[in-house]
């Protein structure tokens, strides 16, 4: 090659290289840096779903990639990431990957990556900017009915999440294939044959919603994936609606008030009955956990004995309960709280009317959740029953 052909050579390419300046000069001039709302609309991102480290917060979608000329400065990002196959693709392309610390304050890293989240966290949008917010010392929510039965004039539809996704006719119901630790197909049909009108509903599956952060509600198939095993099944414990402690980090347990009381001896009632159903109420509280500024009630598939009283609404009542009944009130009412609902401060604690499990309510008014403790010693009327409150006091 000629010197005169490698100086016009030379001077073609300088050209190039300085009109391609010229237009990304130009393009970055008239464009306008895109805001994080704008970035969501565009990718449709989760905004309230429950993230963690290394989650992508594009999800499914395709990677977010702009124009090279018109966002040269974002192949920085791929150089401090020292991404060479990237940078030759985006040399070669003319396509960037976009930068997502231009739209975001923390959390996420340039790629859209979730990064020094502990824990389940979320994304939110705060103050303008895209953020994967680590959980704080404790995540709440409530359980909702995600998965139900409906009953209908011909039998029951399967509902999922509001819609209708399967009707089964009387003589099928037997064979639905739902079960976990409190009802299983039989418990179903007793259900349907005796505890049901048309519009009686059934709760197979739980989700959680109305989280104390403002993440998003989740259905029932995340619960386990996102919070654990042990969230499913705390959750099937206890009433549809009960506040759920689904995790809690950074924080210190602390003995609270405990109180003990004993059976006593009542036979007019059946002393042996009055055994079991103080027992029951036991099982109804033991281990209930009431996140801060929420009320729970104990489990709901404890069941109680009836015995004969006459000054009781129809004429028999569960006895036995009053004794732990009064144990519970103490511990709780030891720690500031209120009485319960569905007690008195009477010897007869526990008010007619009230489902001991399920009926009665405890209303946690700290600012952090609390632990029932609950357990019993020996048998018969001189059977110890102990009630314990534990704090979760969080770390500063």
């Amino acid at each position: 090659m000629s010197r005169s052909w490698r100086k016009i050579s030379f001077a073609i390419i300088l050209a190039l290289i300085l009109l391609c300046a010229a237009l990304i000069v130009i393009n970055s001039a008239n464009s306008t840096p895109l805001t994080a709302q704008q970035v969501s609309d565009e990718y449709n991102l989760p905004i309230g779903q429950s993230m963690f480290e290394g989650d992508s917060i594009l999800g499914q979608n395709n990677p977010a990639e702009v124009s090279l000329l018109s966002n040269f400065g974002y192949i920085a990002h791929q150089i401090q990431a020292f991404d060479l196959q990237g940078i030759l693709l985006t040399l070669s392309t003319g396509i960037v990957p976009f930068d997502f610390t231009a739209v975001s304050s923390e959390g996420i890293d340039s790629y859209g990556n979730v990064v020094d989240v502990d824990g389940p966290g979320f994304l939110t949008m705060e103050d303008g900017k895209l953020a994967v917010k680590s959980p704080d010392h404790y995540v709440w929510g409530y359980s909702t009915p995600y998965t139900w039965l409906e009953r209908t004039e011909e039998g029951v539809n399967i509902v999922e999440n509001g819609t209708v996704v399967k009707s089964v006719p009387v003589d099928q119901i037997k064979y639905l294939n739902y079960s976990n630790d409190y009802y299983n197909n039989e418990t179903i049909v007793n259900w349907y044959n005796y505890d049901s009108a048309v519009g009686s509903t059934f709760t197979l599956e739980k989700g959680i919603t109305s989280f104390a952060d403002g993440r998003s509600d989740i259905s029932s198939s995340e619960v386990p994936i996102i919070f654990g095993k042990d969230v499913v099944d705390y959750a099937a414990e206890y009433p549809t609606g009960s506040p759920i402690l689904l995790y809690s980090g950074n924080y210190t347990e602390q003995d609270g008030e405990t109180y003990g009381t004993s059976l006593g001896s009542h036979p007019e009632y059946g002393d042996g009955t009055r055994e079991i159903n103080a027992r029951q109420f036991v099982e109804a509280w033991n281990g209930t956990i009431i996140p801060p500024n929420s009320t729970s009630s104990g489990k709901d598939y404890v069941y109680f004995e009836s015995a004969s009283d006459s000054e009781a609404p129809g004429g028999s009542a569960a006895h036995g309960v009053c004794p732990p009944a009064r144990a519970l009130r103490a511990a709780v009412t030891g720690e500031g709280l209120g009485l319960p609902t569905g007690m008195s401060w009477d010897e007869n604690a526990v008010l007619f009317g009230y489902n001991p499990a399920h009926d009665i309510t405890v209303t946690n008014t700290h600012d952090y959740p609390i632990k029932i403790n609950m357990w019993t010693e020996g048998s018969g009327t001189g059977m110890g029953i102990y009630a314990k409150i534990t704090r979760y006091i969080p770390d500063e």
